[in-house]
């Protein structure tokens, strides 16, 4: 754990009230997150996401047309020929594409920290729990973000769902599910866990890898989107969690960035020191 990835708190000439400290801590790390970039070695040279993804971008904005004119109808056929079996396992597991199942807890988690990071704890215990708050912050913007800018796109551009319409109906503005084909939300969602969680976790990006990839699939097979759709969800995801990543480690928080403008995840505390703050929160 470093200093410099923690939320600093200016000294407070009388102790807040047991009642306030909560809303202080909210407002103090919404401040942290919004404050300036720091000015380091690597800052200056560091490439914003949007300008080192444009060559993957052009490249998924090419494959979204092509889809729209070659595969999108192709892919309703040949989903409509798979086993029951199929359909009803993907139809199971689409449901955990929804980004419920990570902003409810990871906010509850932010919340409990602080709740927990009372004025009267020590500044080491503080400084524990801020470095947790900073890592947790991260995956809950870097998954928030994209999802809004989705719901917005989605209704501006209104495309409808597969039906009978075909792939190239548009009902702009319509304001009904059914005309909120692209980009799919769901992907979007998995590819922003993807980055955020891959970018935390970086040994453990396989497995979200995965994830991303069954969660996409499955839009496909129940019939809720074209594959085309997907394709625009996921450039969403991905690209809004780089640029979610490059702001925080801008600002030295959870990540930062080398001198040669490479960006890398800040160590957090250790397993140690993580059962000597539960031990004081939780002593009798």
């Amino acid at each position: 754990m470093t200093g410099s990835d923690s939320i600093r708190r200016p000294a407070a000439p009388q102790p807040l009230r047991r009642g306030n400290y909560i809303l202080a801590n909210c407002a103090e790390f919404i401040a942290t997150i919004l404050r300036a970039p720091r000015a380091t070695s690597g800052t200056s040279i560091l490439v914003p996401a949007w300008r080192r993804s444009g060559m993957w971008v052009a490249i998924g904005a090419v494959a979204i047309v092509v889809s729209m004119f070659v595969v999108d109808a192709a892919a309703l056929t040949a989903v409509a020929g798979l086993p029951p079996g199929v359909r009803l396992a993907f139809s199971k597991i689409t449901d955990f594409g929804l980004s419920g199942w990570f902003l409810i807890p990871l906010g509850i988690l932010l919340m409990a920290l602080a709740i927990l990071d009372r004025p009267w704890l020590q500044r080491w215990s503080r400084l524990v729990l801020a470095v947790l708050a900073v890592r947790l912050g991260f995956l809950f913007v870097a998954i928030a973000i994209p999802g809004i800018l989705n719901n917005i796109l989605k209704r501006l551009i209104g495309r409808a769902r597969p039906s009978q319409l075909g792939p190239f109906f548009y009902e702009p503005l319509a304001w009904r599910a059914a005309f909120e084909g692209m980009p799919s939300g769901h992907a979007t969602t998995a590819f922003s866990v993807l980055v955020a969680f891959g970018a935390m976790f970086p040994r453990l990006r396989w497995l979200f890898w995965i994830y991303a990839l069954a969660i996409a699939a499955s839009r496909v097979v129940v019939g809720a989107h074209y594959p085309s759709d997907v394709l625009a969800g996921a450039a969403l995801g991905a690209v809004g969690a780089l640029c979610i990543r490059d702001w925080f480690a801008r600002r030295r928080l959870g990540f930062l960035v080398g001198p040669d403008g490479q960006i890398r995840p800040l160590p957090g505390p250790s397993t140690a020191r993580l059962k000597g703050v539960a031990r004081r929160l939780f002593a009798p």
